[in-house]
C-alpha cells in the first residue's frame, strides 16, 4: 500500500511538473535580479492581461460613478508625469513592455494604497499621497514597486503557485486518505510555510527593481527608504515578519540602503540628460 501511495504522488507531481515551464520574465538590470520563475502553462500571460483589463474598467466605473475618479487634475497631471518618465525606463528589464496598454488613474478615497496589474493597469489613491505627504521622488518609489510586480509577472508566478498548490495537496490527501480536514489543513500550511516567503521574495524584487527604474527616470532611489519609513510610522507594515507577506520595515530598509546606492550612478546620468 505504502509504494501504491508514493507511486501515485509521484504521477502528480510529475504531471504537476509537466504543466510548468521556466521562465526568466525580465533582464537583470544593474541590480541583478535575475531568479528564473515557474509558470503553470495553464495560466497565460495573454489571460491574465485581459482578465485584469476587465477587472480595471469595472474597478475605474465604479469610481467614476462615485465621482472619484481623476477628481483633482492637477494630482492626476502629477502622478502621470510620474508614471511615464518609469515606464519609458522599464525597457532596461522589459523591452516588450513598451506595447502594453498603459494606464494610470487616480482615486480619491482616504486608503494609503496603489497598485499595477498585468499589461500595466495603473491605479493610485489619494490618500496615499495625501496621508504621507509624498514627495516626487517618494511617489516615484512607490509606483516603480508596483510597476516591477507587473514586469515580473508576480501575479502570474503567485496564481500558478496556488493552482500547483492545489494540485499537490489534493493529491496527496487522496493518496493517503486524509479528507478534507487534510486539504484544508495542507493549505493553511502551504501559506505559512511557503507562500508568505515567497510573497516577500517577491516585495523584495519589487523593491529593487523599483529603486533601478526611479533611477533610470531621474528620481533620487534613497527615497524609498523614507518611503517605506513614512509606511512604517503609519502601521503599514506592522507585525511580525515572519507571518507577513511583506518583510519587516527593518529587513526593507537596510537592503534599499544597498540597492539605491547601487544604482546612484544611473540616477547621476538621468539628471545630467
Amino acid at each position: 500500500m505504502f509504494l501504491t501511495r508514493c507511486a501515485a504522488g509521484a504521477l502528480v507531481a510529475v504531471a504537476l511538473l509537466a504543466g510548468c515551464e521556466t521562465v526568466q520574465t525580465t533582464r537583470g538590470g544593474a541590480i541583478g535580479v535575475d531568479r528564473t520563475q515557474r509558470m503553470s502553462t495553464m495560466i497565460s500571460e495573454a489571460d491574465l492581461e485581459q482578465q485584469a483589463a476587465l477587472s480595471y474598467r469595472e474597478e475605474m466605473g465604479k469610481a467614476r460613478q462615485k465621482g472619484s475618479l481623476n477628481a483633482d487634475p492637477a494630482l492626476t497631471g502629477r502622478v502621470r508625469a510620474i508614471s511615464n518618465r518609469l515606464i519609458q525606463a522599464s525597457g532596461a528589464f522589459r523591452p516588450d513592455a513598451a506595447r502594453w496598454s498603459w494606464e494610470v488613474n487616480v482615486v480619491r478615497s482616504d486608503e494609503v494604497n496603489a497598485w499595477c496589474m498585468p499589461g500595466g493597469k495603473i491605479a493610485v489613491y489619494t490618500g496615499l499621497i495625501t496621508k504621507l505627504n509624498l514627495t516626487d521622488d517618494e511617489l516615484a518609489a512607490v509606483l516603480g514597486h508596483e510597476i516591477a510586480h507587473a514586469l515580473r509577472e508576480h501575479a502570474r508566478e503567485r496564481a500558478s503557485e496556488q493552482l500547483g498548490a492545489q494540485v499537490l495537496i489534493g493529491g496527496a490527501a487522496t493518496v493517503l486518505g486524509g479528507g478534507q480536514t487534510s486539504v484544508d489543513l495542507g493549505k493553511i500550511f502551504y501559506g505559512t510555510f511557503f507562500g508568505l516567503p515567497n510573497s516577500r521574495l517577491h516585495e523584495t524584487e519589487a523593491d529593487r527593481i523599483g529603486v533601478e527604474l526611479a533611477a533610470r527616470a531621474g528620481y533620487d532611489p534613497r527615497a524609498a527608504i523614507t518611503l517605506w519609513q513614512k509606511m512604517a510610522r503609519s502601521g503599514g507594515s506592522g507585525g511580525p515578519e515572519f507571518l507577513s507577506t511583506h518583510p519587516s520595515a527593518e529587513t526593507r530598509t537596510r537592503d534599499l540602503e544597498v540597492y539605491a546606492a547601487r544604482v546612484m550612478p544611473l540616477y547621476e546620468q538621468a539628471r545630467r540628460r
